[in-house]
């Protein structure tokens, strides 16, 4: 087990090295519209969400590594706190639809894991590092379709909790 926690240490320390910061998106800034698609070919576009919900989009590495498990798990497991308040959460990485697919079915995820396998979403939410895959970065998005918070030290393990209660007072 402290051997787990020391990779994690590492690896984080490490990712955050590569870049993909977000520096490039302030809070009070309209969010980057864009369309992308989940696992089952369902579209999404942030715009549509515009004046109806608070929008948090997360970014995060690889599916099914350890950290992205215990983040996206942790949705999982609030979901219904984030549907009952009219919240949408969505997951982004740039893996492709297989593998989110496969993430989706192992571990019973119940909200949208969206493919930017293209890598424009991400390098336009400058997210996208030198590795060429996401930095773990979340964003909060109010009902005006504005950056009202930016998350780029995500605490994998209360991550869930921590979105909602913010997202929560965007209502």
């Amino acid at each position: 087990m402290k051997s787990l926690k020391i990779f994690s240490i590492v690896s984080a320390l490490f990712l955050a090295s590569c870049g993909g910061t977000a520096d490039n998106i302030k809070e009070g800034m309209p969010a980057p519209d864009f369309t992308l698609s989940d696992a089952y070919n369902n579209t999404f576009s942030l715009s549509s969400f515009r004046s109806k919900s608070p929008v948090v989009l997360y970014f995060y590495p690889k599916a099914s590594t350890p950290g992205c498990t215990k983040q996206a798990c942790g949705v999982r497991d609030n979901i219904s706190k984030f549907k009952e308040n009219g919240i949408e959460i969505f997951g982004i990485s740039v893996d492709p639809k297989e593998k989110i697919k496969v993430f989706i079915d192992t571990y019973g995820l119940n909200f949208p894991l969206l493919s930017d396998e293209k890598k424009e979403v991400s390098k336009t939410y400058g997210v996208l590092n030198a590795l060429g895959f996401d930095s773990r970065v979340t964003f909060i998005i109010d009902k005006s379709g504005n950056i009202a918070k930016v998350i780029r030290d995500v605490d994998v393990e209360k991550h869930a909790e921590q979105v909602y209660e913010f997202a929560l007072k965007l209502k």
